[in-house]
């Protein structure tokens, strides 16, 4: 799988999918990055899988999750990738509502699909209750592994889905 990283702040490749080779981009949130990078592995390996190693994935990272709905609408914008799937950990850090952050986050990931007629999937996540202990995180790492992976089968199908709307 041909796999390109880059920072927050780059510009966009832009290229022509190839039909069977799907492009997707992967944004993903730095905090709490051990359980983020989780989901990532897990999507990637699951997309190499369903696809035989022919579809083109970009990461872009970005702070946190707020910046995730502004990368998206970039890379979908930019015309070079055939979905997008957003990444982030929000947990409950007491200073303000964790739910809140994710419920933005989600809503405007669904309004960058609707404006971009790009597949926009989430993986933005927020436990119900949080620890910082070995076996929150060990519990969250494998579960954001297996999100990647149902991540991956997903977009997938959109992918097909879309396809054969347009074939219709």
């Amino acid at each position: 799988m041909d796999r390109t990283q880059t920072q927050t702040q780059t510009q966009t490749q832009t290229h022509v999918p190839r039909p069977g080779a799907p492009s997707v981009a992967f944004v993903r949130a730095r905090w709490h990055a051990d359980v983020v990078d989780r989901c990532l592995e897990g999507f990637e390996q699951e997309l190499s899988r369903l696809t035989g190693g022919a579809a083109r994935l970009r990461v872009l990272d970005v702070p946190g999750a707020f910046e995730i709905p502004l990368a998206a609408r970039r890379l979908a914008q930019g015309g070079g990738v055939d979905a997008v799937v957003g990444c982030a950990f929000v947990v409950d850090g007491g200073i303000y509502r964790h739910e809140f952050v994710a419920q933005t986050v989600v809503g405007a990931l669904m309004d960058v699909q609707l404006q971009t007629d790009v597949p926009v999937l989430s993986a933005v996540l927020t436990p119900h209750n949080f620890q910082p202990t070995e076996a929150h995180l060990a519990f969250f790492r494998e579960h954001f592994a297996l999100k990647g992976r149902e991540a991956a089968q997903a977009c997938v199908q959109v992918l097909a889905a879309h396809e054969s709307a347009r074939a219709a």
